[in-house]
């Protein structure tokens, strides 16, 4: 009886990926109706020795992109796909979860701030545009988590999830960083 109630490979698969990435939602949502009803404390509580929270932030989204380009560096040479590289060694696949570990690391600091300190206080297109791919950058990375632990994904899932992690990094630190980057008359450190 219990036999036919068992899920089927793929089934369990599909389930799986939906639960990751409704794990990754549920994250974005969560994180995007907090800024929006939470009151900004306009001032920062810690700025690591920079002088302010803007160059503290535009640093440590720098750095975590950084990282994140080693990340897509050893995840194309871990799966083949790094052009004239060969079998990749043994030390790059902790090299991988290292530079993703510490790259995430990098942006809680950042992103607690944008969150407690600036919420969604300018509704411009550039700050809704950092707000969201911020939301989606931590929904993505929850989601990418979950589906490393998942068996049977389909084979596109961890490069798309991966992706999105990428790519929303991207998108959080050209709406901030090379913003902040390009003004003058702003302290860099």
């Amino acid at each position: 009886m219990a036999s036919h109630l068992a899920l089927s490979p793929g089934s369990a698969a599909r389930s799986g990926l939906a639960a990751a990435l409704l794990l990754g939602a549920g994250v974005s949502v969560a994180l995007g109706v907090y800024a929006k009803v939470h009151h900004p404390s306009s001032r920062p509580l810690f700025t690591l020795g920079f002088s302010g929270m803007l160059q503290m932030k535009a640093w440590l989204a720098t750095a975590a992109l950084a990282l994140l380009v080693v990340q897509l560096v050893t995840a194309l040479w871990m799966w083949g796909r790094l052009p004239r590289a060969g079998a990749a060694p043994a030390w790059v696949p902790p090299v991988h979860r290292w530079s993703g570990s510490v790259a995430f690391v990098l942006t809680v600091p950042a992103a607690f701030h944008c969150l407690w300190a600036l919420g969604f206080g300018s509704p411009t297109p550039r700050v809704i545009l950092h707000s969201v791919a911020g939301c989606l950058f931590y929904g993505a990375y929850a989601a990418k988590m979950l589906g490393l632990r998942l068996q049977r994904l389909p084979g596109w899932a961890l490069p798309v999830l991966g992706g999105t992690v990428l790519g929303s990094l991207v998108l959080v630190w050209l709406s901030a960083a090379a913003w902040f980057f390009s003004r003058s008359g702003l302290p860099v450190f």
